[in-house]
């Protein structure tokens, strides 16, 4: 297993991204996700970014890519710029990887196909709340999303307590944002606008209300979200 510097500063990042596309997972940034990297095409492009700056980007296939999954079918315009935070090659040639969300990406125009993997022109994209606001509303939506992710979370002993501590004053609302965004069992589209929405209020706001409509859904994923393959 090899472990890699999390760190991460906007001026490591080419604006090339390397792009590995999901059709059923939206990944956000402050969270980490496992995978599994077994197409060649991935693989090639994970070895390249283990060489180089360590920076992967997770995108999702715009609806109609299973007629074309093999080829370059269409992304979605938002992605989230992932740096490697630990990798383990296997027997078989396959790699097990760690990633952690660090950026959203605006995607502005791919490369021609030099590569076996895409590589999309992209920029970071940064978080803002409006200039205006009164200071106490990022509080409020933050102890109103707090509340909202404890009420849709499993009866676990001991769960609130450490939610708390995890999720307590010290991290910004968009992080907290992010991380109910990605743990909570939401439909792909709604995931899709939280991760495209860089007002952080407006984000809070749709979360809130995705959270609302869910809770007569039924249970809801498994916490940690579970082992993701490509």
């Amino acid at each position: 297993m090899s472990d890699e510097p999390l760190a991460f500063s906007p001026d490591q990042f080419s604006g090339q991204a390397r792009m590995f596309p999901l059709p059923n997972l939206v990944m956000f940034p402050h969270v980490m996700q496992a995978l599994h990297i077994f197409e060649p095409r991935y693989r090639a492009l994970f070895e390249e970014a283990i060489e180089d700056d360590r920076l992967i980007a997770l995108g999702s296939l715009a609806p109609g890519w299973e007629g074309d999954y093999e080829g370059r079918p269409p992304l979605r315009p938002t992605a989230c710029l992932c740096r490697i935070a630990t990798h383990q090659k296997t027997d078989e040639g396959t790699y097990n990887v760690l990633v952690l969300g660090v950026r959203r990406l605006k995607l502005l125009r791919e490369l021609p196909p030099k590569k076996l993997f895409r590589v999309v022109e992209s920029e970071i994209i940064d978080d803002f709340e409006p200039a205006d606001a009164d200071p106490g509303v990022a509080a409020a939506l933050q102890q109103r999303l707090l509340a909202a992710f404890k009420q849709a979370m499993p009866r676990i002993p001991n769960a609130y307590e450490q939610l708390d501590q995890l999720l307590g004053s010290q991290i910004t609302l968009g992080m907290l944002a992010d991380i109910v965004a990605y743990t909570i069992e939401l439909d792909l589209e709604t995931k899709i606008q939280l991760l495209a929405e860089c007002n952080v209020f407006r984000r809070t706001e749709l979360l809130l209300e995705a959270i609302e409509a869910r809770a007569t859904a039924g249970p809801g994923r498994t916490f940690p979200p579970d082992f993701s393959a490509n």
